[in-house]
């Protein structure tokens, strides 16, 4: 399965299937959202996951994508594969619908996904279109909402819901742009659904990583910039990878974060506390 914990996996090989970490998800059920390729965050959570013993739902945006997507489900086992585009009415529903056919409960989702027109991300805000906006905060925030509210009923008591964050939410980053005020509603979204979700036992939580050059992130204008300010500024002077989120991720589904909810979880190597 995967290399050993204690160490810094490379990039995109984040799937060995010569070791095996443990079973401290074992008996655990969830659905990752925004695996594009073998460099997606989303598949680092999923490999992780996976590698703790969790059995994993991952979904492909359509058809064009599924070669990329499928051999990741293969190389993982997961045990559902199911097309998701969040933009296009009544997919989000058939996939929990699926889910509940095939699993009856879930104990955690992971949602990576974020989009905004490329017009509106390399413009300033104050000159973004109104469709750019509503698109980007569907997409990036109101999909996390609603994930949260087809899976509730399946989501056994002690689950979680995850999402994925930027430093940029909180802070003025160049060339982040739209994305900012976007990342900001969605963390603040977290904060709103754990407390509804909390009476539930049901815990939210954003995960922020520092920049990784995924391709989602590939449509940041200057982004080489962004990865050169993340390695001279952040206090190990390096970067963060996908396995390094994934194992976060591991620890806020399992049992160890119980008392936690709400927060935005930093995987940054410290690079929020350098003002």
């Amino acid at each position: 399965m995967l290399n050993d914990i204690t160490t810094n996996d490379p990039l995109p090989k984040v799937w060995d299937e010569n070791t095996r970490i443990g079973d401290m998800l074992k008996g655990k059920r969830g659905l990752v959202v925004g695996v594009a390729n073998g460099d997606s965050i989303a598949f680092g959570c999923a490999a992780k996951l996976r590698a703790f013993g969790a059995d994993i739902a991952l979904t492909y945006l359509n058809e064009k994508s599924k070669p990329y997507v499928e051999p990741l489900a293969q190389q993982i086992d997961a045990g559902l594969l199911l097309p998701l585009d969040v933009s296009q009415p009544g997919q989000m529903q058939a996939v929990f619908e699926r889910i509940k056919s095939e699993w009856g409960q879930l104990d955690f989702v992971v949602h990576s996904i974020a989009f905004a027109p490329r017009d509106d991300l390399h413009g300033r805000i104050t000159d973004c279109s109104q469709s750019g906006f509503l698109q980007a905060m569907q997409i990036s925030v109101h999909s996390f909402i609603e994930m949260a509210h087809f899976a509730e009923p399946l989501m056994n008591p002690g689950g979680a819901f995850i999402t994925m964050s930027y430093y940029g939410a909180d802070k003025v980053i160049n060339n982040y742009n739209l994305m900012g005020p976007v990342k900001a509603a969605l963390e603040s979204s977290v904060r709103y659904m754990a407390k509804e979700l909390g009476e539930r036992d049901i815990r939210v939580f954003a995960v922020s990583p520092g920049p990784l050059r995924t391709r989602a992130a590939s449509g940041i204008g200057h982004f080489d910039e962004l990865i050169d300010m993340a390695v001279t500024r952040s206090p190990g002077r390096r970067l963060v990878d996908i396995s390094e989120v994934g194992r976060v991720v591991a620890f806020l589904v399992g049992g160890a974060a119980s008392g936690m909810t709400g927060d935005v979880i930093y995987v940054d190597a410290g690079l929020h506390h350098m003002g």
